[in-house]
């Protein structure tokens, strides 16, 4: 269907037009909201176009990377030569791996600018960010060449911050410059393991085939070792693993609901992608020597996560630290090299940008219907937000792993991989399963289904409105139906899955 036509990169220039677009509106900028969603609808529909193409016909367009084994069998496959005596080329494609975050993340920036509809201070830019946004993180889970990765990875951070520094809380400098001086000094790390595979390398290109290629002769284990550790650090900050994880609270609670959204389902989506794309392929030896290290750090995410959770009064706060805990659940999946685990820890991904997109819509509508989110101060909303009340319900309820909801399959098959791997262990991170069914159901009791409160002034208080709800809604039927049928998203990750452990002699 999509021969000859550079599908992936007109899906990427469309929220970049879009933006110009957005800021070129200048005293018409009530409209800014209409062409930001024109414009990142017409790529989520593009891209659910490639998702249907990719599986009715999958070896359609099938190029890229082949060494006879299969490896990154890419599809919509694009390359340009951009710098050519640096060896810098525009590579991009999609495979197994690739693809459920390319959706997502149109997907997401799509029902985010919905859910924005109401935004009255400066729309033209906040819009216009959004936008931004959305074409860095499709960059990041397309490119194949570690410059044009890189360029993209940094151009997400641009607008986070400001979306954090100009539309965020009452501490919203503070959380901007924590989250920029965090993610920044992880992108440098990620930046000097990039350029010390270039030069060991030593093909003067930065395509991930040449460098993974060159690798397998001219990287000695110790090199992959301290490689490994430079991108796993990089990639970890924004996971977030702990103990680098203190950025995420604060750019959070401080941040708008959309930029929490985006936040949560996707950028921190690119640290596990960069792992399982780019540490662990390029650098097998490394991640081996480091494997134990891998799952000591995220059994560590998902108890500390966990456990914190317990203890907060902010919704939203206590939201951000359930992504602490459920994002290690994706670093433990790639921890144990396994074909369940691989393939888990990137369906957790998956699931994760979907349900935690319904909890952050859920503390905003809280926040904006209450005028606050501290748990103490509300109680008996189902009351006045019926609605609303069933729709965070079904959100905690998928993100503790409710059987039949998206979460529970990835999650259990995350510690059903464990178990494979380090047998009477997997206590450790089951412990987790248990209090996060106690943080939701004690906060959710407390702040739906108790009392009704006598700490606001709920005389006004309505119900969600539409353009709260829509997206929520949307988001609720995704979390059932890939809950159901999680094959949908197997059957993209598996064959992927198996190539990358190929790598590590697993295949």
């Amino acid at each position: 269907m999509f021969e000859g036509v550079p599908i992936v990169s007109i899906i990427i220039l469309m929220p970049l037009i879009g933006a110009a677009c957005t800021f070129l509106l200048g005293r018409y900028e009530k409209y800014a909201k209409w062409v930001a969603l024109s414009f990142s609808l017409v790529a989520l529909v593009l891209s659910v176009l490639v998702a249907l193409v990719f599986m009715v016909e999958p070896d359609s367009t099938a190029t890229g990377y082949h060494d006879g084994r299969g490896f990154y069998n890419f599809q919509f496959y694009e390359s340009a030569t951009w710098i050519k005596s640096l060896g810098i080329t525009y590579i991009v494609g999609l495979d197994g791996i690739g693809l459920p975050m390319f959706v997502l993340t149109t997907l997401l920036s799509t029902l985010s600018i919905l859910f924005s509809w109401d935004t009255k201070l400066r729309p033209k830019e906040y819009f216009g960010l959004m936008l931004i946004l959305e074409v860095g993180v499709l960059g990041v889970f397309s490119s194949l060449d570690y410059f044009v990765f890189y360029v993209f990875w940094e151009i997400v951070l641009i607008p986070m911050y400001f979306m954090i520094g100009v539309w965020g809380g009452p501490n919203k400098d503070y959380a901007a410059i924590k989250f920029f001086i965090y993610t920044h000094i992880a992108s440098l790390a990620l930046l000097i393991a990039i350029m010390a595979m270039y030069f060991q390398a030593g093909v003067n290109s930065f395509g991930m085939e040449d460098i993974w290629r060159a690798g397998q002769t001219e990287f000695t284990k110790v090199f992959q070792v301290a490689a490994f550790g430079a991108t796993f650090f990089g990639f970890g900050v924004k996971l977030p693993m702990v103990p680098f994880h203190t950025w995420l609270p604060d750019a959070h609670v401080e941040a708008p609901t959309a930029g929490s959204v985006l936040l949560a389902g996707l950028l921190l989506k690119m640290g596990g992608y960069g792992i399982i794309r780019v540490a662990i392929p390029t650098l097998p030896e490394g991640a081996d020597a480091l494997q134990i290290v891998m799952a000591i750090v995220a059994i560590a995410s998902i108890l500390y996560g966990a456990i914190l959770c317990l203890a907060q009064k902010d919704l939203k706060k206590m939201v951000a630290y359930s992504s602490i805990s459920h994002m290690g659940f994706v670093l433990l999946g790639f921890a144990t090299f396994t074909q369940l685990g691989i393939v888990a820890g990137v369906f957790q991904m998956f699931a994760h940008g979907l349900v935690t997109a319904v909890l952050f819509m859920m503390c905003g509508v809280v926040q904006h219907h209450c005028g606050t989110r501290m748990i103490p101060s509300l109680g008996g909303l189902s009351k006045k937000m019926p609605v609303a009340s069933t729709m965070m319900t079904i959100g905690f309820l998928a993100s503790l792993g409710l059987p039949g909801l998206v979460s529970f399959a990835a999650e259990f098959m995350v510690l059903a991989s464990m178990y494979q791997t380090w047998a009477l262990w997997l206590f450790l991170p089951i412990i987790s399963v248990a209090i996060t069914a106690g943080y939701y159901m004690w906060a959710l009791q407390r702040s739906m289904f108790g009392p009704m409160t006598q700490k606001i002034d709920t005389a006004h208080v309505h119900d969600i409105s539409w353009f709260e709800g829509a997206p929520v809604g949307i988001l609720i039927a995704l979390i059932a139906l890939f809950g159901v049928f999680p094959m949908l998203i197997f059957q993209y990750i598996d064959p992927a899955v198996k190539i990358v452990l190929g790598l590590l002699g697993g295949g």
